[in-house]
């Protein structure tokens, strides 16, 4: 099996378009870096330093990550992991 993961709108020009692609297991800032592998680019966009950037927004099977163990959060055989980009704005 492997890893489901969501790709949204503004990262999917890098992904050739797919909203969704297969990766293997691990933690999560592992699977960034084997995505970037796949897709070169899209790693700077959610991650810096080993660490998740903070206008990201990452799940693993509809769970925050930043309330499990954040980037070392573990990634099984058939998780989802969805990438979120924070929204901000608005009006006041």
């Amino acid at each position: 099996m492997s890893v489901k993961v969501r790709i949204p709108t503004p990262l999917q020009r890098i992904t050739g378009g797919k909203e969704e692609v297969e990766t293997t297991p691990g933690r999560v800032i592992d699977i960034v870096g084997e995505l970037d592998k796949k897709f070169p680019g899209i790693a700077e966009r959610i991650s810096e330093g080993g660490k998740i950037r903070r206008f990201v927004n990452i799940y693993v099977n509809e769970e925050d990550i930043r309330f499990l163990d954040a980037e070392n959060t573990a990634v099984k055989d058939g998780d989802e992991l969805s990438i979120v980009p924070a929204i901000a704005g608005g009006r006041q």
